[in-house]
């Protein structure tokens, strides 16, 4: 352990963690990284024995919150819990992955060994070192919000005696992890996003394929350099599943144009939403997070893609892409560009360690309830129900009334709450 800081914020005290966590679970004399970690508590309850509440960030490359206020989820949980909030192995402030440290190795192999590092079953170690030296090993409780609840799987399947109760929003991952059925299935989901977004504003139909033909003409460049093509513009759909999303890309493209070139205030924003600087390993792990067992992950998406000539970049009305990351990205953009040799090599691996264990899954005692929503544009809700037809101990809650964002309606983290009451609890004592 290096070190404890601890201070007040309105309506929070925080307690911060770094440690010292080995790089390489598997081989800890590979070296070792600093995980960070910020603890939360009602200023008035910080000297309590207030069990924990672990948040599992979404990503993968996701960190942990960074908190306003104790509005929200927070502050119901806080109420009763410490909150936990763990900035992932590589992300924040735990030892960062960026593009200058995936430029320091000499070979693409040593990086993409590297970048294996980073996957759940890590992270799942990470969080369970934590709990025993930081938090006297006693049982906690998750909340894992999208990809958090893919780390929820695989802490069940690894460590269940460190949990007490997990609640997990829109993340229910298949059990046979499979980037081909998942790619296969978001497609129409995202082309059903796009349609909606375009019957809400129906003038950005030839306002975009405007914006789309100036990109065919060619040098329009964003701050950083980088060349905008019409490709990297589909990207900005990502957003389209979350419920501001459309407002949010309404709003981008009113003020696309300057007269007839595309506006600086437009370009800036561009490059802000399509950079990944803040977070290059949702892009880097994006689909090696389906790496399971034997076949390798081989750039689903892109090849799904061809599957569906409708996202075509001369097609009209142009349509947005979703969650999805292509090859070309790490030539395009600059803050990816280093790690383009690594992920080719995880793009190619044909056998990966399994991230989750079917008998232990269904024979889980560990109380767990979920939220699935029903048209989440990220993570199939048929996949999700199938997944938990087969883990033991699980109630879900399917609705259609939030996008796959929902955490941040208070209402949400309440009804999970109820419904884990309903069923008794989680387990209690070490």
């Amino acid at each position: 352990m290096t070190g404890t800081v601890t201070y007040t914020i309105p309506g929070m005290h925080v307690r911060e963690h770094l440690v010292d966590v080995p790089l390489d679970w598997s081989d800890p004399a590979h070296g070792t990284i600093q995980l960070f970690a910020r603890e939360l508590t009602a200023p008035t309850r910080k000297d309590e024995d207030l069990p924990c509440l672990v948040y599992l960030q979404g990503g993968p490359g996701g960190k942990g919150p960074r908190p306003l206020d104790r509005s929200g989820w927070i502050g119901q949980a806080l109420r009763t819990h410490r909150v936990v909030m763990v900035d992932q192995r590589g992300t924040g402030r735990s030892t960062r992955i960026d593009a200058r440290r995936m430029s320091a190795f000499a070979t693409a192999q040593e990086g993409a060994d590297f970048l294996t590092c980073f996957r759940a079953d890590s992270i799942v170690a990470d969080h369970e070192y934590l709990r025993k030296t930081v938090f006297d090993g006693t049982r906690w409780s998750t909340l894992g919000q999208s990809y958090g609840g893919f780390l929820t799987l695989t802490y069940l399947s690894r460590a269940p005696e460190g949990l007490s109760a997990c609640y997990v929003t829109g993340g229910l991952p298949g059990l046979e992890p499979s980037a081909a059925e998942v790619y296969g299935r978001t497609y129409p989901r995202v082309e059903a996003k796009n349609e909606a977004f375009y019957r809400r504003y129906p003038q950005h139909v030839e306002h975009v394929g405007r914006i789309a033909d100036r990109l065919s003409e060619g040098d329009v460049r964003l701050p950083d350099g980088d060349v905008l093509t019409v490709r990297r513009l589909q990207s900005l759909g990502i957003d389209l599943g979350m419920k501001p999303g459309h407002e949010r890309l309404h709003w981008l493209l009113d003020e696309a144009f300057n007269g007839n070139e595309l506006s600086v205030a437009f370009l800036h924003q561009v490059l802000t939403r399509t950079s990944y600087s803040d977070n290059p390993l949702f892009a880097a792990l994006q689909e090696s997070i389906y790496g399971h067992g034997a076949g390798a992950t081989a750039w689903a998406a892109q090849t799904e893609r061809a599957r569906h000539p409708q996202f075509a970049q001369d097609a009209r009305p142009l349509l947005f892409t979703g969650e999805m990351i292509y090859p070309w990205m790490f030539r395009e953009i600059a803050e990816l560009r280093p790690f383009q040799g690594a992920v080719e090599l995880l793009a190619a691996r044909e056998k990966w360690p399994p991230l989750y264990d079917l008998d232990r899954l269904a024979a889980n005692e560990v109380p767990v309830v979920a939220a699935v929503y029903h048209d989440d544009m990220y993570v199939d809700a048929g996949l999700q129900l199938d997944t938990a037809s087969r883990v033991g101990n699980i109630l879900t809650w399917v609705t259609n009334e939030y996008e796959h964002d929902g955490i941040g309606d208070e209402r949400v983290f309440a009804r999970l709450t109820e419904l884990m009451q309903d069923a008794g609890g989680g387990i209690t004592g070490a």
